[in-house]
């Protein structure tokens, strides 16, 4: 998954800049790979600027002063299909027709028959493995067709009918810009990926701010604020007229569970769900199977809670709290080291959970401890964090994860693991907890895992939980879990070799802005 926003200020004189640099702060825990930042100023010019690493390497004070006009797209790019060279940060952009600028958040599951219809019907040139590129392209080529100098809102609508809608199958929430003409905003026809759309009144009119989580809004003062609805797309116009169209209908109104579980902000409501009382109830649910599996008695069993920070926090407080345990921090984070899971080689990321996590003895020491997790992925971060705590003196280490067993892909736009290497996969509970070393492993019910987010909005009946069961809400072409695993293969080889886009790729987070990547410089205009 990663971030997206666009922004439209009602002043023609203002500058979007500044406040689409802080949304991007906001959402970086949603993608440190890659920003960018793609902004329209006087005359339809375009600006830009973009490149490999987080937003404060990424953007400095003099490239941000650069990036002119009153409107903008911006993206936070995390490890999806495709490899992270530098070509591949968005947003991307096509000068024709119009001048398009293009962000997505997601995946395409029929990607193969896309570009093979965009390099034989319609003779188009796609010059990275991003299927973002491949979405902005099909619906370019549908504008293309009206032949207008000048396109109007059904044109937009017509050509995400007829190019998205119709071509494009899997889970997507997108934001585009056209030069001179306005922001637009849509969602696939399921709501699998979230975006959220917020206004803000001024002086001089209506801000809109089309983001993916809605803690953006709260912060930048957008009170009113609400979901994209699947198969919905919204245009507004430089002169701030809003249009809204449902372009396809809806299909399974199915939000990636994962969200919940793990990738939102708990500050942030996506489809009218709180994710912080999702994680509360998930806290609760969890309580209850720990009790069928250890037992009613389980003070007996069980000293202390301990949380893996930072996602498993709330969660692993009400789970405390409902077995009448004692909740305490074992492990102490480094804040300045990133993400692990989606770190290539198995050795980078053993070595990188004991630079990311420190185990106090204090907690540890001579104690039955039940650790919580978010969820567990290929184990070989459980499994280090069950030595520390053993290493710090445990006697016991039940391990206990918010989340089912993860035996699938995911192909909606989270790069979670070759199915292989998942440690549920092939595996039962007991071969789980062998092999990261646990006493026992606990795992959330696929049911109470729904019924904790489905319970805040019972308009969401259903949750895109392929990675749980193998079954996926959209169709999955012939093909396609072998071209994603191909994809993941030479992601982690050019990772591990260096060699992507012509320098060292950031592997923990740390991220190394390199120069602009831009069609043209910074200071400069595109097109």
């Amino acid at each position: 998954m990663c971030g997206i926003l666009g922004l439209l200020l009602a002043d023609p004189a203002g500058a979007a800049v500044s406040e689409i640099f802080e949304g991007l702060n906001m959402l970086q825990h949603r993608g440190q790979d890659a920003a960018g930042i793609v902004t329209c100023g006087p005359k339809g010019r375009l600006y830009q600027n973009k490149g490999n690493g987080m937003v404060r390497d990424v953007f400095h004070e003099e490239q941000l002063k650069g990036l002119r006009g009153n409107m903008g797209l911006a993206h936070l790019r995390y490890p999806t299909a495709g490899s992270s060279a530098q070509s591949e940060a968005q947003p991307f952009y096509v000068n024709s027709p119009y001048g398009i600028v293009f962000a997505h958040n997601g995946n395409i599951v029929n990607s193969i028959e896309l570009r093979e219809y965009l390099d034989q019907d319609a003779h188009r040139h796609i010059n990275t493995d991003s299927d973002s590129e491949l979405m902005l392209n099909i619906f370019a080529n549908k504008l293309q067709e009206t032949g207008k100098a000048r396109c109007n809102e059904e044109d937009i609508f017509t050509a995400l009918k007829e190019g998205i809608y119709d071509q494009c199958n899997g889970g997507f929430a997108c934001v585009a810009m056209l030069a001179g003409f306005g922001i637009i905003g849509f969602r696939d026809p399921n709501g699998i990926r979230p975006l959220v759309l917020g206004e803000r009144v001024t002086e001089h009119g209506v801000d809109y701010m089309f983001a993916s989580e809605s803690v953006v809004h709260d912060a930048l003062g957008f009170k009113k604020y609400y979901d994209v609805m699947p198969g919905e797309a919204i245009i507004i116009t430089k002169d701030g007229v809003k249009t809204v169209r449902q372009v396809t209908p809806a299909g399974t109104f199915a939000p990636d569970i994962f969200e919940y579980v793990y990738f939102a902000r708990p500050d942030s409501v996506l489809d009218g769900i709180s994710v912080y009382r999702s994680r509360l109830a998930m806290g609760d649910k969890l309580a209850e199977t720990v009790k069928k599996l250890v037992g009613e008695n389980v003070q007996e069993h069980i000293d202390v809670v301990v949380p893996v920070p930072d996602t498993s926090r709330v969660a692993a407080l009400q789970c405390s709290w409902a077995l009448g345990l004692k909740y305490r921090e074992g492990f102490i984070k480094n804040r300045y080291v990133g993400r692990t899971f989606i770190m290539p080689g198995q050795q980078m990321r053993r070595k990188n959970v004991r630079r990311k996590l420190n185990a106090m003895a204090l907690e540890f020491a001579g104690k039955n401890v039940l650790i919580v997790d978010d969820s567990i992925v290929r184990g070989t971060t459980s499994k280090e964090i069950v030595q520390m705590a053993r290493d710090a003196g445990a006697k016991k280490v039940y391990f206990a994860s918010c989340a089912p067993p993860i035996r699938h892909a995911h192909i909606y736009g989270i790069d979670l693991a070759d199915t292989r290497e998942l440690v549920a996969f092939d595996r039962d509970e007991q071969q789980i907890a062998e092999e990261i070393g646990a006493d026992m492993v606990i795992y959330q019910t696929l049911d109470d895992l729904k019924e904790t987010c489905s319970q805040f909005n019972p308009a969401v009946k259903e949750f895109e939980v392929g990675v749980f069961t193998g079954e996926y809400v959209t169709p999955v072409a012939a093909g396609y879990f072998e071209h994603l695993e191909s994809l993941r293969s030479e992601n982690v080889k050019a990772r591990l070799n260096g060699i992507n886009g012509g320098g060292d790729i950031p592997v923990d987070g740390e991220g190394k802005a390199p120069m602009d990547i831009s069609l043209h410089n910074h200071h400069h205009a595109m097109g």
